[in-house]
């Protein structure tokens, strides 16, 4: 069995080459086994409020040191952020339409872990020179996919491809997706936007995930997407024991 702790962590956004503001958002906290990735959805007013938002109120959960009890209060944390965004904050003269991020949040107790997420910015797992997508996007080319039974190049095609289905503050009640895993002595975690791992493929994201240390991994990972055209905002941070 592997203990627990401690962990190592490394956590970095950028603005990427073309976007005026960055709507990304992280939370990097090692000590309480706990990280987080929101993206606030482009094209719609405050989305940089949203993601802001959604790590500010998981910042100042208490410390539950069981994980059970750690991910109830994170999926409740997700949810009254939810309705704070869609039912109070959209309703303001500053502000019409709608507010909302997508988020990916992991969370690590020795030797088990928990990601809950909703939208499309992922968590991956490099496990025995193996990447892993654990998380599956809530987007409609997700959906496209799984339920026209098409291509993800087809999928891709689509005009509305990246339109989100699930995303803190689209809709009055929100729908987490929760994913329970045992953890491996080795492990290395990596939380991303879209705007990090659509500029990298697998064998990319799993050659810097093999490197020494959570920052230098971190450094390779945005070196590739910075070279790129870098359209979107990005934002990664990467875990290990």
């Amino acid at each position: 069995m592997m203990e627990a702790g401690p962990w190592y962590s490394a956590a970095r956004t950028d603005p990427g080459k073309t976007r005026p503001r960055n709507e990304d958002a992280f939370l990097d906290c090692p000590q309480q086994g706990m990280w987080a990735v929101a993206d606030g959805m482009g094209g719609h007013s405050g989305g940089d409020i949203a993601s802001q938002l959604i790590v500010a109120n998981l910042t100042e959960l208490p410390l539950y040191r069981d994980l059970a009890e750690r991910s109830k209060a994170v999926r409740q944390c997700l949810r009254w952020t939810n309705r704070r965004l869609s039912q109070e904050l959209t309703v303001t003269d500053d502000h019409p339409g709608i507010i909302g991020s997508t988020v990916v949040a992991l969370l690590l107790e020795g030797n088990r872990g928990v990601c809950i997420w909703a939208g499309d910015s992922r968590c991956y797992l490099w496990r025995g020179r193996r990447l892993y997508q654990l998380t599956k996007d809530h987007s409609l080319q997700q959906q496209l996919i799984d339920t026209q039974r098409i291509s993800r190049d087809e999928a891709c095609a689509h005009p509305a491809a990246k339109a989100l289905t699930r995303a803190v503050g689209a809709a009055p009640e929100l729908t987490l997706e929760v994913l329970e895993l045992d953890v491996h002595a080795g492990d290395t975690f990596l939380l991303c936007s879209d705007g990090l791992y659509q500029g990298l493929g697998a064998q990319a994201l799993g050659s810097a995930l093999d490197l020494a240390s959570p920052r230098v991994a971190l450094e390779h990972l945005f070196d590739d997407v910075l070279r790129g055209p870098a359209r979107d905002n990005l934002t990664a941070v990467v875990v290990r024991p």
